[in-house]
This record gives C-alpha cells, structure tokens and sequence, in this order.
C-alpha cells in the first residue's frame, strides 16, 4: 500500500474508535431511537442526490437497511444508553467477526480455517469473562445488547456475501434512506421528550448528530470504499482492528472510563481473538509455503 492509503485505513479507524465517545455524549441530548433516527436522516440526505445507486439491487438496499440500519444501530445505541461504556462497546461490537464466521459457516457452507476456528475460541471466551466479571461498569444488560447489535452486523454481512460484490460506500448512502421512518415510528411508540430533545440539542447535540451521519457515516464510509477499490479487502480489513483500539483510548482519555483486571483481560482476550480471526488466514498461507532453500537457488 502506498504510505497515503496506510494513512488513510488509520484515520479512518480512528474515525470510527471516536465515533464511541460522541455516541455517548450524544445519548445525553437524544434518545437512542431519535437519535439513530438522525444520524441516518443526515446521512442519505442530500448524499443520495450526488451519489448514484450503481445497480445495487433495492433487495439489498431495504434489507441492509432494516437489520443493520434499524437493529443493529438500535441495540448499540441502547445499549450504550443503558450503561455499557463507550470503549468497551467499541470492543463488544467487534464481536460480529467471530459471530460472522459461525453464521457463514451454517447458512453459507464457508468452512472457517484452523486459526479462524481458534480466533473464535478466543474471543468468545473473552466475551464471557467480560460478561462474568461483574464489575461496575460493565452493564449486563447494556452488553447483551450492544452484542445482540453484533450479531445483527453478522447477519448483515452474512447477507452481503451472498448477494456479491457492492460498493460499501454507495450502499451505506443509500441504507441510510431506509432506517429513518421505521425509526421515528419506534421512538415515538416507545421514546419520550423527541420535540424537546431536537429543539433544545444546543451545540453538543447538533455536533453529535452531524459526526455520526457526515464524519462516521458518509466520509468514513467513503475513504474505506475508495481503499477496497484499489487494494484487497484482506489487506484492508485488518485496518479495522484498530478502530477497538482508538475506542478505548479515547474513551479513557476524554470520558475517563476504566477497566478492572479482569476487564482487561477480557478485552485482551478478545482483541486476541479478532487478531487471529482476521490474520490467522494469512499466517497458515505463509507457513504452509515451501521453504526456499538458498544453496539451490540459481544465480
């Protein structure tokens, strides 16, 4: 990869890793469903005016919209609103890799290798120590849905895979158009305070609202579309190992969020898991490579 595009993949994980720390801030104007609602609304709009649809079927449009758009962004937004805190929530989410791989194994016939099999092993073991270490800030219920949110991201991705090859970044436009009515119905069945949230967001809530749809959704989308078109996506997708990383970090630099050892471990143990799933592939490919002995090779 050219040093520019390395640049890229990181700041676009960072992005991401920060888009946490605004979610919970954000949560303290809006509520999640409202919330949700908003940042898809800005997304689509006007993007879907300049950015075209390129053939990907409205099958594919609605249905990514509706698991992805509309569940999985409100159990993570619930979940966070609940009390599961930002950096570990960057963390949680993640674990749509491993649960990808045993959804592709079941419904796709996509056999997982060796290592990816082991990444699974470990990053759910990690997730059930963080769900047994009780400690204070880690919300039971908060991490059941932030991981319920996980497995909806599994799905899509489950459903992407056997619809082939679209562009993420005109997708995730045009998804967006999707998310918001479904959204604004359940929030005004199950929310309250919307009309007082909106027209008293101040500058907090209105940086919220336009970070999560223009910078997370529509730029950051964006620069990892433009990656995928130039390089593979294993060379990529490693990029997004960093997004946990950068979550956390901020969210213990600018919200003051802390773990216990055992929450530590735990996190270890996943961000083990996820480093394995996504790089086992290529470690087997190289050690399953013959060696070249260098007293045979011809000059």
């Amino acid at each position: 990869m050219k040093p520019r595009d390395v640049l890229l993949g990181v700041f676009t994980a960072l992005l991401w890793g920060f888009n946490f720390v605004v979610i919970k801030l954000g949560l303290a104007t809006f509520p999640p469903l409202l919330f949700s609602a908003l940042r898809f609304l800005v997304a689509a709009v006007p993007a879907v005016f300049f950015v075209g649809r390129k053939g990907i079927p409205w099958r594919v449009i609605v249905q990514v919209g509706l698991v992805l758009g509309v569940v999985k962004y409100s159990l993570l937004y619930l979940g966070v609103k609940v009390g599961m805190p930002a950096g570990l929530s960057s963390l949680a989410i993640q674990a749509q890799v491993p649960f990808t791989i045993l959804l592709s194994s079941v419904v796709l016939h996509d056999s997982p290798s060796r290592m990816q099999r082991r990444g699974v092993a470990i990053a759910l073991g990690g997730i059930v120590l963080l769900a047994s270490t009780h400690e204070g800030n880690v919300d039971p219920v908060g991490l059941a849905l932030v991981l319920a949110a996980a497995v909806a991201w599994a799905v899509t991705n489950v459903l992407l895979k056997g619809a082939g090859g679209v562009d993420p970044f005109r997708l995730m436009i045009w998804m967006s158009l999707v998310p918001p009515l479904p959204l604004l119905v359940l929030s005004y069945l199950f929310e309250d305070g919307q009309v007082n949230a909106v027209s008293h967001m101040g500058a907090a809530g209105l940086g919220a609202v336009l970070y999560t749809g223009l910078v997370a959704t529509v730029l950051a989308f964006g620069v990892w579309g433009r990656l995928l078109r130039r390089y593979s996506a294993n060379l990529i997708s490693p990029f997004g190992l960093l997004v946990p990383v950068f979550g956390m970090a901020f969210s213990t630099l600018l919200l003051h969020e802390r773990l216990s050892g055992a929450g530590i471990l735990a996190a270890a143990l996943i961000f083990l898991g996820l480093l394995t799933v996504v790089l086992g592939p290529r470690i087997e490919r190289k050690l399953a490579s013959p060696a070249i002995d260098p007293t045979k090779v011809r000059t």
